[in-house]
């Protein structure tokens, strides 16, 4: 009977996730970066190259193929649909979610190990790009996974993790180049504790084995190029080290981290601050790892939110830590409850009801995306307001995981975070309708992929175009009966009757589908 029990409860730790990470509605990719890669991943089954990284004819030889090969691969195996784009990116956010959990064991205790998962899945930055095709998820992952391989080894005889620690190095070069050495570099603290790992066989092993897939990748697209691939990240490297678009001022984190790790943000900072007294080895992995990759980030000139992805599963337990120092302490306990249980309830209301009478009508969304969005804050506000300052640790835990759980289970059903790109799927499900479209090559003028409006779209659309042809540098180049998108509708209709517009609107604009009679 115990056992079946115990069985019914671990049932249930993996039935309670499955509203925060699986979606089956309809689906829609934004531009970039999830549909650039989605398209890759489309070239390398329609081409059968598995090598380079294409943009139509053209070369991309600034970012590895990881996430394209995975994504082709996926839909290889499982079918050429959008569910299947996601399952690597999926597969690696519940992975994230185990190892998170095990490292809550390995600090904490196994009683209330289930809520630094749920707190990770809950996080506004994690929720968003664990339903995302990018690479972004995995990368973490890999890093989560080195984190947890280097807390448990114990000794030079925990061979089976030295090895894991030499094999997530060489995976995480292959999803994210350079970026691998800032947890690196973060580690370093940690990792001075236990340098009897460098003279360890298992992790130079590892560290082999992690770099195969990249040495053979950069040894099969070596011929095709006048020089090591090597040269062309550096390249990329160098131009991220630089000022560019993405290049923010010093403080940017310092606003963006507690923006993008809402609403856990003001707990984990807490819990670092906790972390950082305490005298065990806990404060090299929990505050020393993740300050010092904030400051490493914060130095580099290309600044983006989810660059800090790689330490929410470290912010996590940082959060379980703040709330339970809050509640033990009685010079903050009161605060606490009092700012949880009416303060923030009250602002949700508010900002919920602002919302509905005065900019709902101004959005995009449709009935049900506004409905599961208003019902979402309502009922995270609600929950809340339940707090008390005479629960105890279980209830008020379990309360405050329920408010974001439910908000962001409603916000992942809505399809607000599933099918992002919704008018323009809709329309492209029309024009895939029409008779004249069906089993017919249409090609794509990339003389109109000039600046990011036309090429954002022109992405989506070719990702939903039934059967996508070659690029065309001209129209001039179109045959008589071939279909093609272009943006040059003006001086079709005006000047040259040898083309017909086919279809045009404004969610597609500035692209039209046209015919060569």
């Amino acid at each position: 009977m115990i056992n079946k029990i115990l069985k019914f409860k671990n049932t249930y730790k993996i039935l309670i996730f499955i509203p925060l990470v699986f979606y089956f509605g309809k689906r829609s990719y934004i531009a970039f970066d999830e549909g650039f890669y989605a398209l890759q991943a489309r070239w390398i089954l329609d081409k059968g190259n598995w090598i380079i990284p294409l943009w139509w004819d053209e070369y991309v030889l600034d970012r590895t193929i990881g996430i394209q090969f995975l994504i082709g691969k996926s839909q290889e195996i499982f079918g050429r649909n959008i569910f299947a784009a996601y399952l690597p990116t999926t597969t690696a956010a519940i992975l994230m979610l185990f190892i998170t959990y095990k490292l809550h064991e390995e600090f904490f205790n196994k009683k209330y190990a289930i809520i630094s998962p749920l707190i990770l899945a809950t996080t506004y930055l994690w929720f968003d790009y664990s339903h995302l095709a990018t690479q972004d998820i995995i990368y973490s992952c890999l890093v989560t996974i080195g984190v947890f391989s280097l807390v448990k080894i114990k000794n030079k005889d925990s061979k089976f993790y030295i090895l894991i620690f030499g094999i997530w190095i060489g995976f995480s070069f292959m999803m994210k180049t350079f970026l691998v050495f800032v947890p690196l570099v973060s580690l370093l603290p940690y990792f001075l504790l236990k340098k009897n790992i460098l003279f360890s066989k298992f992790f130079w092993l590892g560290l082999f084995i992690g770099f195969v897939p990249f040495l053979s990748w950069a040894l099969s697209i070596n011929p095709f190029l006048e020089k090591n691939i090597i040269f062309f990240l550096v390249e990329k490297f160098t131009t991220l080290s630089n000022k560019n678009t993405f290049t923010n001022p010093f403080y940017y984190y310092f606003w963006n981290i507690p923006a993008t790790y809402l609403p856990w943000s003001i707990f984990a900072i807490i819990g670092i601050i906790c972390n950082f007294h305490e005298s065990t080895k806990n404060k090299y992995i929990l505050s020393y790892f993740p300050l010092i990759l904030i400051l490493i980030l914060s130095i580099f000139s290309t600044k983006t939110p989810y660059y800090t992805l790689q330490i929410s599963s470290i912010f996590s337990l940082n959060t379980y830590v703040g709330i339970r120092y809050l509640f033990n302490s009685e010079r903050f306990k009161l605060i606490f409850i009092f700012i949880t249980s009416k303060i923030i309830p009250l602002f949700i209301v508010f900002l919920t009801l602002t919302y509905y009478f005065f900019f709902k009508h101004l959005s995009n969304f449709n009935y049900k995306e506004n409905t599961f969005l208003i019902l979402g804050l309502l009922f995270f506000g609600l929950a809340w307001s339940f707090l008390k300052r005479t629960n105890t640790f279980k209830e008020i835990i379990i309360t405050l995981i329920i408010g974001p759980y439910l908000l962001t289970s409603f916000l992942l059903q809505s399809g607000l975070f599933t099918d992002r790109s919704r008018e323009l799927r809709e329309t492209m499900e029309y024009v895939s309708s029409l008779d004249i479209v069906k089993n017919q090559d249409i090609k794509v003028d990339i003389s109109g992929t000039k600046n990011s409006i036309s090429q954002s779209k022109i992405i989506r659309i070719s990702l939903l175009t039934p059967v996508l042809g070659e690029s065309l540098e001209s129209l001039d180049e179109l045959r008589n009966s071939e279909l093609a998108w272009t943006t040059k509708f003006k001086e079709i209709k005006s000047n040259n009757y040898d083309y017909e517009v086919l279809y045009e609107n404004e969610i597609l604009n500035p692209w039209k589908l046209i015919i060569k009679k």
